[in-house]
């Protein structure tokens, strides 16, 4: 779908998908995970710094000379440097060569070098046992993707995988129109909507977030994310009842997780006072103050002159005279 699309673009009808459960992360969740991170180290388990893997390392069955050097580095490098000299050296290799490398680096927070990295990746083509041993052994990696702010998920090695960090990239290095053009062309998924429509709001796209949203449901906390999106887009377009609904349906599910539903909360408010309703109550929604008629400004006295001055005092002096 292109960005001009006005299809809902969060139907996924996929049986199986890369993403994992999403994460929202907050200040109690980045110090668990800080925690996390130093207990792994100290009872020996699969470093940080590399490369996230759901499960174990697989094992290299026969492959060309090429793989083996680039098996080791994609599985056991901590800098993409080795994955660097590697494309070098492979041409037929290259474009793998640089995606992994651009995705440890993005893991590591090095936006800049990741988009730049990606992007060259995407540009630079495999050759045929590259592309077959892709398809083979990495299909493990998993990579911690951020889709909009606050809200992550973990995504297995794919076209999406790719697409979304690099988007996310460029986000952060303020590139947010090429960040938007980056997911043209994804399969539909929660994931991919979330992350468009985020990036069309902050370009002041709203009426084409509300079509990409159109009939959403909160069913998990993604769509209760992406519902918090379409309800500030219908709130910058005055729709205010619709955003009410929008904002309901946040609220709605028990299970929506409690920094999404303060968030929903907040926006309840600031809908309140765009709209001078003065409470909470339900019933109160349907009271609505007129807004006040705008005053004229008041102009500047035009200066009279010295014969219409006269001419009005003669005039006065007349009817003066009549009067008597």
């Amino acid at each position: 779908m292109t960005a001009g699309d006005s299809a809902p673009i969060y139907w996924d009808s996929r049986d199986l998908t890369p993403f994992g459960q999403a994460h929202l992360r907050t200040p109690v969740h980045d110090l668990a995970g800080g925690v996390g991170g130093l207990l792994t180290g100290v009872l020996g388990a699969r470093n940080p710094s590399l490369l996230a893997i759901n499960g174990e390392v697989p094992r290299l069955r026969r492959m060309p000379r090429p793989a083996k050097e680039v098996h080791d580095a994609v599985f056991s490098s901590r800098e993409p440097e080795r994955l660097i000299a590697l494309a070098r050296t492979y041409p037929g290799w290259a474009g793998l060569c640089y995606l992994m490398s651009g995705l440890l680096v993005y893991q590591h927070g090095g936006y800049l070098r990741a988009s730049e990295l990606l992007q060259r990746g995407l540009t630079t083509r495999n050759d045929d046992d590259a592309n077959r041993y892709s398809a083979t052994y990495l299909r493990r990696i998993v990579t911690r993707i951020e889709l909009a702010e606050r809200v992550e998920v973990p995504v297995l090695f794919s076209e999406e995988s790719v697409f979304l960090a690099l988007a996310h990239a460029l986000r952060e290095t303020g590139r947010t129109e090429a960040a938007l053009d980056a997911l043209t062309g994804l399969p539909p998924s929660l994931p991919m909507a979330l992350a468009r429509c985020s990036l069309a709001l902050s370009l002041g796209r709203s009426r084409t977030v509300i079509d990409w949203t159109e009939g959403l449901l909160n069913a998990d906390d993604l769509s209760a994310a992406l519902l918090l999106v379409r309800a500030r887009a219908l709130r910058r377009e005055g729709r205010l009842d619709a955003a009410q609904q929008a904002i309901t349906e946040v609220l709605r599910r028990r299970k929506t997780h409690l920094a999404l539903r303060n968030d929903a909360l907040t926006d309840k408010a600031l809908l309140l006072l765009d709209s001078s309703r003065r409470s909470l109550n339900p019933r109160d929604w349907g009271r609505r103050h007129e807004d006040p008629v705008p005053q004229r400004e008041i102009a500047a006295p035009v200066p009279i002159r010295k014969d219409e001055e006269m001419r009005r005092i003669w005039e006065q002096d007349w009817k003066n005279l009549s009067e008597d």
